[in-house]
Formats: C-alpha cells, sequence, structure tokens
C-alpha cells in the first residue's frame, strides 16, 4: 500500500491532506542486549527505537513479537471504541502462556496553529526515555482525522507500575506540559490486554483498577 506521506514523519495538522491513511506501522521498543532482533515482515515492518528495553518477561517477548503486525482495521480509528480499532483478533501467542498487560489511549484534537515541531521532539524524547526506563513494548500514532480534527495514540507497558514510573521521567513531564499548551481536547483511556491459558488470542478489556502485570 502506497502513502502520499512518510506515516512517520511529522504530518501535516491542516486541511492541506486530502487523502486517507488506512494503516501507520507500530513503533516497537528495542529489544535487550541479550536477545537477538526478531524477524520484521516483510510486508509493512514496524519502526524500532534507538534505545533498547532493559529486560523483557517470556510472555512479553511473545507479545512483542505478535505486535511487529499490529495495524488498525479501519481509517476512523480516531472515533472508534478502542476493542474495534485494531486487529487484535490477529495477534497470537503461545497457547499455554498467561499474562496481562495495561494500555493507554490518547484521544486528541489540536489547538489551531499550536507548535507541532516541539510536540513531535518532546514526544520522541519521552518515548526513548520511558524505553530505557523499562516496561514500554509499542508507542503507536495516528494522523489527524481530515473532517474532526481527532487523533488517537496509544502505548502497551509490561504493567501499570512501569507506566506510573514513567509519569515522572524528565521528557514526560516536558511532552506533558506542551500537550497541555497544545490541544483543545486530549483524553486518556486505559485498558487490559489479557492473554489466557489455553487461548491463543489476546482480548481487550476495560480498566477497573487495581495492579496491571508485574
Amino acid at each position: 500500500m502506497a502513502f502520499a506521506h512518510p506515516p512517520h514523519e511529522l504530518p501535516a495538522f491542516d486541511a492541506s491532506r486530502n487523502y486517507p491513511v488506512l494503516y501507520l506501522p507500530p513503533l516497537i521498543s528495542s529489544l535487550p542486549e541479550t536477545l537477538p532482533p526478531a524477524p520484521l515482515p516483510n510486508e509493512y515492518p514496524p519502526v524500532v527505537t534507538q534505545t533498547r528495553l532493559p529486560d523483557i518477561d517470556p510472555t512479553s517477548l511473545s507479545l512483542h513479537k505478535a505486535l511487529h503486525h499490529f495495524k488498525p482495521i479501519t481509517p476512523h480509528y480516531a472515533s472508534t471504541p478502542y476493542h474495534e480499532a485494531f486487529n487484535w483478533d490477529e495477534l497470537m501467542l503461545p497457547e499455554h502462556q498467561e499474562r496481562e498487560w495495561y494500555i493507554v489511549v490518547f484521544r486528541s484534537r489540536r489547538k489551531a496553529g499550536s507548535d507541532g515541531g516541539a510536540l513531535y521532539d518532546a514526544d520522541k524524547n519521552a518515548h526513548e526515555e520511558a524505553v530505557r526506563n523499562g516496561g514500554l513494548l509499542l508507542y503507536w500514532y495516528g494522523v489527524p482525522d481530515p473532517a474532526s480534527g481527532m487523533n488517537l495514540a496509544t502505548c502497551i507497558w509490561q504493567s501499570r507500575k512501569h507506566a506510573i514510573a514513567a509519569n515522572s521521567r524528565p521528557h514526560h513531564i516536558v511532552a506533558m506540559r506542551l500537550a497541555s499548551q497544545s490541544y483543545e481536547v486530549y483524553n486518556l483511556e486505559r485498558y487490559v490486554l489479557r492473554k489466557r491459558a489455553g487461548d491463543p488470542g489476546v482480548v481487550v478489556e476495560p480498566f477497573n483498577g487495581g495492579d496491571v502485570g508485574w
């Protein structure tokens, strides 16, 4: 599938983009130095981070490999219920494994005239910082819907504790400060990604409090 705009370059946040975006590759955290890199799919390979995860457990490693094929199944992902927006039913792990992971979703709309370059750089720095400190398996972001201006980004973490710890890191604080100035809509949603023993598939469920993962 050809794209009129490279999907991981900063897009124009105005009405000049008149083409649909049907797929953007996921941004996958590079594996620890002790592990060989996962083979990339020939079609729609993911983008990988410069920074490597410090560690990863066996079941999260299986999810990491499956997430190389993560993609939206509708161009209207920003307004679609999260469990219906992505190809969850295509992500398969070894049947005997069991685990849960923590998901954060950001639905947003930019303010007209806000500084996209500064926010993009801060977001990139915050992402590499989160990988370096551990726990962040995937970060995926789209582009604004041409009609509504709404967008969606999502993170998958090894645990909720990892996600909470990232909130206090310096680059994350800078990115959040810029986000508060740059968005007129910025809503957070939280979910649990669950893999049960005996079923190779994963399911997305609402987060109802408590610890998730380890």
